[in-house]
Formats: C-alpha cells, structure tokens, sequence
C-alpha cells in the first residue's frame, strides 16, 4: 500500500481471513492509544495485573499477579518485546475484561474500515474465531502511522525500558537489514506462521505491507522486502497524501484505572 494515500500496488489472498498472532498487539496499541488522547487514561496510569494476564505463555515480560504497573511499561512490552502479559493486562486495564477489549478491538475494526477481522483478545494467541487479515492489518498499519505520530517512534525501537525489564525488539532483523524500515509489528504462532506488517520511508514516499503465513523469519523477511521494493519502484514520486479521517467509534473504559499523582 502507499502509505501516504492509502493506495494498494500489489495485493494476493489480501481478504484471506488468518490467524494474526501478535499482529493483534497493534489493535490493542491503537485502542490504548486512543483512550490516551481521549483522556480516559494517561501513560502513568498504573494497572492492577490480574491473575489470568499473568499467566499468560511466552513471550512475556514477566508480570505478577497484584503488582501495579505503568501504562507506559506495558505499551513498550507489547510493542518492542510482543510480550503477551502486557498485552492482555492493556486490554483488561481499559475494558475491565477480555472479552469486552475483544469487543471494543472489533468495534474499532469496523470504524476502520477492517471488514475480514474479529478479534476475542488482546495478544494474538490462537483462538477460534480470532482472525484478520493481510489487507486489514496494512490498513490499521497506516492508521498506527497517521492517527498517532507522537507515539509511531516506538515500533523502530531496538529496545525499551519496559519497567521491570529491559526488552528487546521481536523485529530487529529486519529494521536493521532493510533501509528506511521503521516499523511495524511480527507475529509468530504456530497456527498462524510468520507474520509481518512492515513500514517504510524513502524519500518522498512510505510503503506499507503485510506477509502473513512465512515459513521461516527469513523467509517472510525476505518476501516482506520484495514487497516493498514493489512498492517503492511502483509508487508515484510525487502524490496528494490523503490523510485518513478519524474512527467514529469510542470505547467506554473500565472505570477504576488509578492515576498517579505527578511530581
């Protein structure tokens, strides 16, 4: 897709609906990210982790049963590391539960445009009737980019202090070995296979792709560069950005978020 109109250059089984892994995160991002803005929460916002966020399978920042921890902490576990702990300890902080996040994510979907998604939790492990698709994570990939600019920077981070840990990213590889990559998110199950939603910049023109089902990281690093090397040689030069209008859809958040006090 060209990020900078929306655009898509090269397309095949785009409306395919797969599982997305932790592509997921990247909803659960935007959904944190947006009740910021909204003022519903703030990034020193503390979230009471609960057992069933706790205990979620690897990968993890290791979150404990009971212990409070900033919101901001948890953004970069789930963005930089995948961690599935922080992801879901997202959702149930903002809606009170996981079913209600998996509602509000698919409510979201919608005001997006995202038609071929329906999403039941907030980390991307494999669960019936949890799935989107290639077309519909570049679409929320280009909305990661444009709805929140002050916060895209963390998806190129190579690492981040995640509070109780220092995490590492998931997608160095490739933002090392391909120029001008900046983002976005991988995800890896078993189910699903490797996927990928990529951004890139250069000179005038951003690129935005997704390869779900890789068969190795390499291997979908690989077609994810093709990709958008397709992208950039087909791309006009010079183009009108039309920036996408905001969703008109606002969750309701869970009302005991405690605000720590500032300084």
């Amino acid at each position: 897709m060209d990020g900078r109109t929306g655009k898509e250059i090269y397309s095949q089984n785009a409306n395919a609906r797969l599982h997305p892994a932790s592509l997921t995160k990247m909803m659960t991002l935007y959904m944190a990210f947006t009740a910021i803005e909204r003022g519903q929460v703030r990034l020193d916002s503390r979230f009471t982790v609960t057992p069933h966020a706790a205990g979620q399978p690897p990968s993890r920042l290791g979150l404990r049963a009971g212990q409070q921890i900033e919101l901001r902490y948890l953004i970069r576990a789930a963005a930089v590391k995948s961690a599935n702990d922080a992801a879901t300890a997202i959702g149930e902080g903002l809606a009170g539960s996981e079913k209600r996040f998996g509602q509000q994510m698919t409510a979201m979907a919608r005001a997006l445009g995202m038609n071929n998604s329906n999403f039941l939790n907030a980390n991307g492990l494999t669960q019936q009737g949890h799935y989107s698709s290639a077309r519909d994570m570049t679409l929320l990939g280009r909305r990661l980019f444009y709805d929140f600019p002050q916060y895209y920077s963390i998806f190129s981070r190579r690492s981040a202090d995640a509070g109780i840990a220092t995490v590492s990213s998931t997608n160095k590889r490739f933002l090392d070995s391909y120029s001008g990559a900046d983002g976005i998110k991988t995800g890896y199950t078993r189910a699903a296979g490797f996927n990928l939603t990529a951004s890139a910049q250069r000179g005038s023109k951003r690129i935005i792709a997704t390869v779900m089902g890789g068969q190795s990281t390499a291997q979908r690093n690989e077609v994810m560069a093709q990709l958008l090397d397709t992208g950039f040689g087909k791309a006009p030069t010079k183009v009108r950005e039309e920036r996408p209008d905001p969703p008109a859809y606002i969750a309701e958040r869970k009302r005991s978020v405690q605000m720590a006090r500032s300084a």
